[in-house]
């Protein structure tokens, strides 16, 4: 009787299982490899403009082609299209009519960091420092990126045109930047009675340059003027090319093991380019299938994904349009609209893993944990699903059968308990192209940090989820 209990318990429940345990030798090292390649790739990759530079490097190194240069597509096909140089297409042409509809993985580049305006250096004669005034970019806590080391990275593109690339503090040799916090011995008045998300607020988050002056009696801005100098002897630029460049305030230093048994990756922008990587690598390992593959890298999304980077632009239609056009030639707004209906997505993003000192904000039934595998987000939004996309019962379906088929290990989640926030992804603005998507991707500890936390074993089985699904029927 015990034995049919279990049988039938077995049969019955949702059993969600530590990917881990599933692991043999074999795929313990494929998982160490792969969790290896990752880390090199976000190290280098921490602005949207170097993710797109070195994703066009390994899609080159990979057979892949840019799209300008076909003069018609054909299965087996490696192509990828640019948008500005700050969001990618990238797809594998299939054997059967790209209106019979592409399987789609969208995630997004950006990350949350500090952005510089556009008059950024000042001295300030009181602390006898130059710094940068800085505007956040996304949902940070601005309180985690006080007295860390900070990296510049960035592009500034001159009056002429030329432009300049610039990344400093990343190299051993390199200085480093820093925001300073308030010591605790004066914080009492001015940061203790402060709300925790005011402790540090906007205007607050100044990146110290420099305090050393230039040797000129004639100068007023000494210290300001030495910094300026020092910029114009190493990058030929002046204040005034600030008002043209993207300058980027990021976490200095590489991507790190976490953990005594180095089961996890520490490191900045998780959110959301382990999505970006595991959907790339998918891509690009990829045979070619009866369905066309298409892999999206968008811009913009911690903003609401707005502006012509983002997946709520016209660069979507746009690289349906140029696909249908370099396939077919002639094509009609019939083929267009049979194309777009008749495809499937996967919306590669994070999901937050519960956290053990803050268990309280999560519905623990419904809630991503470290270790078990890829997390399906049915919707997302916030409150009452607003501003969600709520997947269809059939199509979840059809993403459970594709994953259980491949052995791959999942689970389900929502973004904490439904009065506590909630959040959104690039899904809704695919789902209102009518094609059906879901979220997907690993869970992380950290989210929005400056050192955010995702377990190696969650990073191949996202990759192996997307893989399934570029290959599935």
């Amino acid at each position: 009787m015990a034995e049919e209990k279990s049988n039938l318990e077995d049969e019955l429940t949702f059993s969600i299982k530590n990917a881990w345990e599933q692991s043999d030798e074999e795929e313990l090292d494929d998982i160490t490899e792969f969790a290896e390649k990752y880390k090199e790739y976000i190290t280098e990759s921490k602005t949207e403009r170097e993710i797109i530079d070195n994703t066009v490097k390994l899609l080159e190194k990979n057979g892949f082609v840019s799209i300008h240069e076909c003069d018609g597509l054909d299965q087996g096909d490696k192509i990828y299209i640019l948008n500005k140089n700050k969001a990618i297409a990238v797809a594998v042409i299939g054997n059967k009519e790209v209106t019979e509809g592409c399987h789609i993985l969208a995630s997004h580049i950006d990350s949350p960091r500090l952005d510089l305006k556009a008059r950024p250096i000042y001295e300030d004669n009181d602390a006898s420092l130059a710094l940068f005034n800085t505007h956040y970019y996304g949902g940070i806590k601005k309180y985690q990126w006080v007295s860390t080391p900070l990296a510049i990275h960035g592009k500034v593109v001159k009056e002429d045109g030329e432009i300049i690339d610039i990344s400093i503090g990343e190299d051993k040799e390199d200085p480093v930047f820093a925001v300073s916090d308030l010591l605790p011995h004066l914080s009492k008045k001015k940061q203790s009675e402060r709300k925790m998300k005011d402790v540090i607020k906007g205007e607050e988050l100044n990146v110290i340059l420099g305090g050393k002056p230039i040797d000129d009696d004639d100068i007023d801005k000494k210290v300001k003027i030495n910094i300026l100098k020092i910029l114009n002897d190493n990058y030929g630029i002046k204040e005034e090319d600030f008002t043209s460049a993207e300058i980027e305030i990021v976490p200095s230093g590489p991507a790190r093991d976490v953990g005594l048994d180095r089961s996890m990756v520490g490191g900045y922008g998780h959110d959301d380019r382990v999505c970006a990587f595991t959907s790339l690598m998918a891509c690009i390992d990829l045979e070619p299938q009866s369905k066309t593959s298409l892999v999206f890298l968008f811009d913009k999304e911690e903003i609401g994904s707005e502006g012509n980077t983002s997946a709520n632009s016209r660069f979507t239609e746009s690289v349906f349009q140029q696909i249908l056009a370099k396939s077919k030639g002639d094509y009609s707004m019939e083929d267009y609209r049979l194309t777009l209906e008749n495809s499937n997505a996967m919306s590669g993003d994070v999901n937050p893993g519960v956290n053990p000192s803050f268990k309280g904000v999560h519905d623990l039934r419904n809630a991503g944990r470290m270790g078990k595998g890829i997390v399906l987000t049915k919707y997302t939004g916030s409150g009452g699903k607003f501003m969600a996309n709520d997947a269809h019962a059939e199509y979840v379906a059809y993403i459970r059968r594709i994953l259980n088929e491949n052995d791959i290990c999942w689970q389900t989640a929502q973004l904490g308990k439904v009065d506590e926030g909630g959040g959104g992804t690039v899904a809704k603005f695919l789902a209102n192209l009518n094609m059906d998507i879901i979220d997907a991707g690993p869970p992380l500890l950290g989210m929005h940090s400056p050192f955010e936390i995702v377990s190696k074993v969650d990073i191949y089985h996202t990759y192996k989820a997307y893989r399934a699904f570029l290959e599935a029927e």
